[in-house]
């Protein structure tokens, strides 16, 4: 069962796709928009990052930050975002800490959950009911 609204959301250290350190206290002050997936470059988990990178402007519009994140490593986030041209930042978490601090742990993927927490880091939507080809424009939708 995903994280309640208004649960504090866990800070957690990382890498991302580009092997650089990201925490979640980095984006004090931002909206961000975590989403998790399963696994990179599968069908589902394509149609939802694109669904994302063909939004992002819209999100950055509303100064958003988009991360994403599952259990692959960096060197296969790398080839994922490169190859669908990906304008975001996906996260390292190999050994699942990440995932399962969210409560989003499906015996060794990520479930296809959707967390927005708010600049002060609280949870204020949680999306577990992921279309993956309209994703992005039913979580703009439904935070207005």
């Amino acid at each position: 069962m995903a994280l309640a609204v208004g649960t504090q959301a866990p800070d957690f250290t990382t890498t991302n796709d580009e092997g650089t350190t990201v925490s979640l206290a980095d984006f004090k002050g931002k909206t961000v928009v975590m989403y998790f997936y399963p696994k990179d470059d599968t069908p589902g988990c394509t149609k939802q990052a694109q669904s994302f990178r063909d939004n992002y402007a819209d999100y950055q519009s509303k100064d958003m930050v988009v991360l994403g994140v599952s259990m692959d490593d960096a060197a296969s986030h790398k080839k994922f975002k490169e190859k669908y041209g990906l304008p975001f930042q996906l996260l390292v978490d190999k050994d699942g800490a990440i995932t399962k601090a969210y409560d989003v742990e499906g015996g060794g993927y990520a479930k296809r959950v959707t967390y927005i927490i708010d600049g002060e880091g609280k949870i204020t939507y949680v999306d577990d009911r992921v279309n993956t080809a309209s994703h992005a424009q039913d979580i703009l939708a439904a935070i207005g």
